[in-house]
């Protein structure tokens, strides 16, 4: 028998397995995920065509996924614990100081105490940055500055100074030159890691603009529908709220119910969401006053169908083309304000991971030119890769590409 013959079967029959398995996950994705319709293939290949906003958008994605388990890069607990033959999970169980034998209701795990009963009785497995958003670096030595003077907070990242170290304990130096502790960007005015709290705002920042970004459109694309589809006395009478409501200056109502309310991450989402929904009202009823006399939406009122179905079914899908074109750039322009406020003192309550509040420790203190940097680029790169990612997806719906 010829060896190359069987050979050749069993490639085949490999190769007819693995198709055989793909065409499988094939109709098992199918059935979940709909079928794009040609005018959508055309746009996502649009979209693929502009380089720069296809790259933008997976390297956006690819950020805002790893700052989701921030918890997991940067965090002052371990992520796993052995001691005495126990597994913990500090990372996901709040496990009282009696655990390793002390007496506080809460462990300090960065305790020179602590780690010294955790390595003599088992072993830690540590995040790669050993520090959470609020943790103060007690373990940095401080720097001397003129006349041998020790300098306190806010300090340099160790690459970027070469001033000597003040004196200290040798358990303390040895902590505080462990790859986990070091300070990548440097500590902040309090003590605090600037890596960890640019990782940590930079989630609060794309959750808050997601967040108002979704249901700002969703109000604002529900308040247009029925504003164009209607028309008369509704738009004319809600033409006239939007006015009033609009001319409301929005950050004298912040600084009044600041004055009451604690302002937290949904309080103020809450007040940003009251008068940032009327960015898409116009959009959506331009569109809905230019379809409703279209011949295809007096057939289906001579059909029978209800308002609601023609508006949701035939109408919107229409007017969502031009609403996605925003999306983008309304999603920077609300962490753009989130900035803003968490800049000026209204935003986050103090303490809180926020790009903002990073950009205003620059401006206090220009002698640390790695505050306002580390805030800056920050903020450049994320708005920046927002923008492409606007601009891809405006030409990707565009109807003259997609139709020609």
């Amino acid at each position: 028998m010829d060896v190359r013959t069987n050979d050749t079967t069993d490639e085949l029959s490999l190769t007819s397995a693995s198709t055989g398995s793909k065409s499988r996950w094939l109709k098992w994705l199918s059935r979940w995920l709909p079928e794009p319709s040609p005018v959508n293939k055309r746009r996502w290949q649009n979209f693929k065509g502009n380089r720069r906003g296809y790259w933008s958008f997976w390297i956006f994605l690819a950020l805002f996924f790893l700052t989701l388990f921030a918890e997991v890069i940067a965090n002052d607990r371990p992520l796993m614990v052995s001691y005495n033959g126990e597994l913990l999970f500090p990372v996901v169980v709040d496990y009282p100081e009696e655990k390793f034998g002390g007496f506080l209701a809460t462990t300090d795990y960065r305790d020179p105490i602590i780690i010294e009963e955790i390595e003599a009785n088992g072993w830690a497995l540590w995040p790669p940055v050993h520090y959470s958003y609020d943790t103060i670096n007690r373990d940095y030595p401080l720097r001397k500055g003129a006349n041998d003077i020790c300098l306190g907070y806010p300090a340099p990242p160790p690459w970027a100074s070469s001033a000597k170290l003040c004196k200290t304990t040798p358990s303390q130096l040895q902590r505080f030159n462990s790859w986990g502790n070091t300070n990548w960007l440097g500590l902040d005015d309090q003590g605090r890691d600037v890596l960890t709290r640019v990782i940590y705002g930079f989630r609060v920042s794309v959750l808050f603009g997601l967040l108002l970004t979704i249901f700002s459109t969703v109000i604002g694309v529900a308040a247009g529908a029925v504003q164009g589809y209607f028309g008369g006395w509704v738009d004319l009478v809600f033409q006239r709220f939007l006015e009033i409501w609009t001319s409301i200056p929005t950050l004298y109502v912040l600084l009044i119910i600041s004055s009451v309310l604690v302002p937290g991450f949904w309080v103020l989402l809450f007040i940003m969401l009251l008068f940032s929904w009327t960015s898409l009202v116009g959009v959506v009823r331009a569109e809905f006053l230019r379809g409703r006399n279209f011949e295809y939406i007096t057939a289906a009122k001579a059909l029978g169908l209800s308002d609601t179905k023609i508006m949701y079914k035939h109408m919107l899908p229409n007017a969502m083309v031009a609403t996605l074109t925003f999306l983008p750039f309304t999603l920077s322009g609300a962490i753009t304000a989130l900035t803003a406020l968490d800049f000026l003192g209204l935003g986050l309550p103090p303490g809180s991971p926020s790009l903002g509040e990073l950009v205003l420790q620059g401006k206090k203190h220009l002698e640390a030119p790695w505050l306002g940097l580390t805030g800056f680029f920050s903020l450049a790169i994320m708005l920046s890769l927002l923008i492409f990612i606007g601009e891809a997806v405006r030409d990707a719906l565009d109807p003259r590409k997609t139709f020609r």
